[in-house]
């Protein structure tokens, strides 16, 4: 049976053919506590209750099928409604704070080197409910998730329709009521997308995957940049810019001796120019079949070094999730299902 989630009190009273209309706002409350059995709504009547379950019998359409935990995160494997499975992942940083990782997709089509959610290509898009759904899987760990980053598998703006569904679900504010600034899109350069989002001007965070600021290194890398070159993205961006006051982040994935040189430093110095902006130097998360390495320290000092001659505003993000192949490009679901 389709899901009940990301549907609004309105949507659910037609639905479900509710003949009291504030029960939708009821039934919405429960899903949001993540209660899926009608069984367990005490403030619906028993008969009501009855009827409704007989509708369906779990207003859930995903399974969760395993979990894996380290210190800083905990990663769930889900099963859908069709069997694809996909994964999702709770942050935890230092001072508590817990970060949602959702996917958007099943697999993804972008086929970025570095990434081993690009090895399966794409699937299929998720339906809003799917995405949400892995927030009602992700708070039975942790009720207290306060943040939402689309990073998980798939490219978010390729499936813009579900995004901005789920977005507004987690957004309403009788609903989850999370903030707007507290949610962020993660894209690897999909320049359509970007000029999209920035025309709804729903005012969530924006990051991109640069990894490199020149054109030749990152076509080798990243297929994406053939079709939306560095020029085409960096426009993009500046047009997000002119409507958002939210600062952007370049996500740098550091590839041993592929863009960490004296020369990557001064291009993405350039690239940065006019950009309200801070780069987050991530070291590559091994995957072995991928045939990258991660620099070393010594290597990621030096390149550190020329950001600060060039005047770069960056971060070094701490990995978390590694032990788990949860960290940053290593998502990806390997069984049979996702193979049809």
């Amino acid at each position: 049976m389709p899901s009940l989630y990301a549907k609004t009190p309105e949507e659910l009273v037609q639905l479900l053919s509710l003949e009291q209309k504030f029960r939708g706002a009821q039934i919405y409350s429960w899903l949001v506590k993540g209660v899926t059995d009608f069984d367990k709504m005490s403030n619906l009547g028993v008969k009501e209750r009855e009827r409704l379950k007989a509708l369906y019998p779990s207003c859930i359409s995903s399974k969760l099928v395993k979990t894996q935990k380290d210190k800083s995160a905990t990663k769930l494997l889900i099963e859908l409604e069709d069997g694809a499975l996909i994964e999702c992942v709770m942050l935890t940083d230092g001072q508590d704070r817990k970060t949602a990782c959702l996917s958007t997709q099943v697999g993804c089509a972008m086929g970025c080197t570095f990434c081993k959610t690009g090895t399966m290509g794409l699937i299929r898009n998720l339906e809003d409910y799917e995405i949400v759904e892995q927030m009602i899987h992700l708070r039975t760990l942790a009720e207290d998730i306060t943040h939402i980053v689309f990073m998980g598998m798939g490219e978010p703006l390729a499936n813009f329709g579900s995004l901005m569904s789920s977005i507004l679900f987690f957004h309403d504010p009788k609903g989850f009521d999370i903030s707007h600034r507290k949610m962020t899109v993660s894209t690897c350069g999909l320049v359509p997308g970007i000029r999209k989002l920035t025309e709804v001007k729903v005012p969530v965070r924006l990051a991109v995957s640069l990894v490199s600021a020149d054109n030749e290194t990152r076509d080798r890398i990243m297929k994406v940049n053939k079709s939306y070159p560095l020029k085409d993205l960096k426009g993009a961006l500046l047009g997000f810019q002119r409507v958002s006051d939210k600062r952007i982040t370049l996500e740098y994935c550091m590839l041993k001796g592929v863009n960490t040189t004296r020369d990557s430093a001064a291009k993405l110095a350039k690239f940065t120019e006019g950009l309200f902006c801070v780069v987050n130097l991530i070291p590559w998360n091994p995957i072995p079949e991928l045939g990258y390495q991660t620099p070393d320290d010594r290597e990621i000092r030096a390149f550190c070094k020329n950001l600060d001659e060039f005047r770069v505003n960056y971060t070094i993000r701490l990995t978390k999730g590694r032990n788990v192949s949860a960290a940053c490009g290593q998502l990806a679901t390997e069984s049979k299902k996702n193979r049809r």
